[in-house]
């Protein structure tokens, strides 16, 4: 028998929740509304926004699974930041519900036989999009994003290992 070849996309789809929620750790509500890099996001608001992201990307692998052809909308990134006041969003809240929600998806997504993954909806600009295909995205999504908090918490002077930056000789 066969491998799965969903399995190692599934796995590093479940495998962002604790990536996000390492990523994002250790930081105060006043770092993450910092700036470090000027005309960027801060870090709340890049947090807050992969979790949007990613429950709308969820929203649309379960109309793909569950309706035929369904009709999947985009939606404007940059008016959810600001009407939703993404930027004052505590960050660890935001990391803990993307990991739960990517938990959750994970499960969802393994009960599904192959057939599933062909399946597709009708996304409002980009056109027809398979569940293999937004399940990818998803994963992509999270990938571009973590390079950008990586640089912000770089900028800030705050590592993602605290211990071993106080002994760099380990």
């Amino acid at each position: 028998m066969s491998a799965d070849p969903r399995k190692p996309v599934i796995d590093r789809y479940a495998d962002g929740g604790l990536i996000l929620v390492q990523a994002a750790g250790g930081l105060t509500p006043e770092l993450a509304r910092e700036h470090p890099i000027e005309g960027t996001w801060s870090i709340a608001q890049l947090v807050a926004h992969v979790l949007d992201t990613d429950l709308v990307l969820s929203d649309r692998m379960k109309r793909v699974i569950a309706e035929d052809s369904p009709r999947l909308e985009a939606f404007d990134e940059n008016a959810w930041l600001t009407r939703l006041d993404s930027g004052a969003m505590p960050v660890m809240e935001a990391a803990e519900l993307f990991a739960a929600n990517r938990k959750w998806m994970t499960r969802v997504l393994r009960a599904q036989d192959e057939s599933a993954f062909a399946r597709s909806g009708i996304h409002s600009e980009i056109g027809k999009l398979t569940l293999a295909e937004i399940v990818v995205k998803a994963t992509h999504h999270l990938d571009h994003h973590l390079r950008f908090l990586y640089a912000k918490r770089a900028k800030l002077g705050v590592s993602i290992y605290p211990r071993y930056a106080a002994n760099p000789g380990f």
